[in-house]
């Protein structure tokens, strides 16, 4: 009982991709759904596939054996040349065959082309709606995912709090002690020696530009200075200008966005950029920002050559995490040979 459910379940999500290509819908993730439904849409599609399966026989084979059968009439037995065709003519002759063995091909083929497509179109509604979790279980998911992302946000945090300690406590903080002692022995000597108090005085400013660069560095860790200074458009003009491949940048309207989600934004673009110029060996990358009432759109294409794991380092992990946390959703397509696209949406309020 557990085997069965297991195997259904893995061909449920194989129909309901194949039901999403045709209907031209996003990707679904596997299905979800409990496990009488996988049961019942197992039934449902046994006789659904049998019902519409002897109509596309009967219309596309009709269609072939009548186009086999015209060129070959004359080879046939002497008692079955009567019901050569639907009609029950007799063959009697070429004419009789290509006359009415053309009519009856071409009703056929146009009921196969007339049937069939509408046909599919209905099997994979049928298969979309029975396969899709219901407002209980995509509830239960959301909540779910909700949590994981919430524990991975805490553990980020935690993780990114105790970089910055670091870097301040090995970095900066240095830096501030040693320069408070040549401060401290200039004051000493002040009077006794004044080219050492120059030195001192000379090491110390040197001391306090390096730890300023270095705090300014932490500090763009945590939200660059440039989206409060010109805001997220202008953030990534200045991006893309310092991209090491051609970049294309289209901004539309963003309007006000909360500063988490513009620094969720400015990081995940960055990110891209980085892989397709360290990873993907793209020459040329565009990038679409748009906002849609609520929801901001993030589009990232390159020409790079494909291929994108996400187990093979962090870069897109880490895209996953920030996005996941501003309960966002984060789509990519990589096949081989390219082009990468990431695809971003995050709520930024209305």
């Amino acid at each position: 009982m557990l085997i069965v459910p297991t195997a259904t379940r893995a061909w449920a999500s194989w129909h309901r991709r194949r039901a999403d290509r045709l209907l031209l819908c996003p990707r679904s993730d596997p299905v979800r759904c409990g496990t009488w439904r996988v049961l019942a849409w197992l039934c449902t599609h046994i006789m659904t596939s049998l019902a519409f399966g002897v109509v596309v026989a009967l219309c596309a084979g009709n269609a072939v054996a009548t186009a086999v059968t015209v060129p070959l009439w004359w080879a046939l037995p002497a008692g079955t040349r009567a019901g050569g065709f639907a009609a029950g003519a007799p063959l009697s002759g070429w004419g009789t065959a290509l006359t009415l063995g053309t009519a009856q091909a071409v009703v056929f083929a146009a009921l196969t082309y007339w049937l069939v497509p509408p046909l599919a179109r209905l099997h994979a509604r049928i298969c979309g709606v029975l396969l899709s979790p219901s407002a209980t279980e995509r509830l239960a998911r959301r909540v779910e995912t909700l949590a994981e992302t919430r524990a991975d946000a805490m553990k980020a945090h935690g993780a990114e709090l105790r970089r910055i300690e670091r870097d301040l406590h090995d970095g900066t903080q240095a830096r501030l002690v040693a320069i408070a002692m040549r401060l401290g022995v200039a004051r000493e000597v002040l009077s006794e020696d004044p080219q050492t108090v120059a030195r001192l005085l000379e090491e110390a400013h040197e001391s306090t530009e390096e730890a300023m660069a270095e705090l300014r560095a932490v500090i763009r860790t945590i939200y660059p200075p440039i989206l409060a200074d010109r805001g997220l458009a202008g953030a990534l003009a200045a991006l893309g200008a310092r991209s090491a491949i051609d970049t294309t940048l289209d901004i539309g309207n963003l309007g006000a966005i909360p500063a988490a989600v513009e620094a969720v934004a400015y990081f995940t673009i960055a990110e891209a950029l980085t892989n397709a110029a360290k990873h993907g060996r793209a020459t040329q990358i565009n990038v679409r920002v748009a906002r849609d009432d609520d929801r901001l759109s993030i589009e990232v294409t390159d020409d790079g050559v494909g291929g994108a794991d996400e187990t093979l380092g962090t870069g897109i992990a880490g895209i996953r995490r920030r996005v996941l946390a501003l309960d966002g959703t984060t789509r990519i397509h990589s096949p081989g040979g390219g082009p990468t696209a990431i695809t971003v949406s995050l709520a930024c309020g209305s």
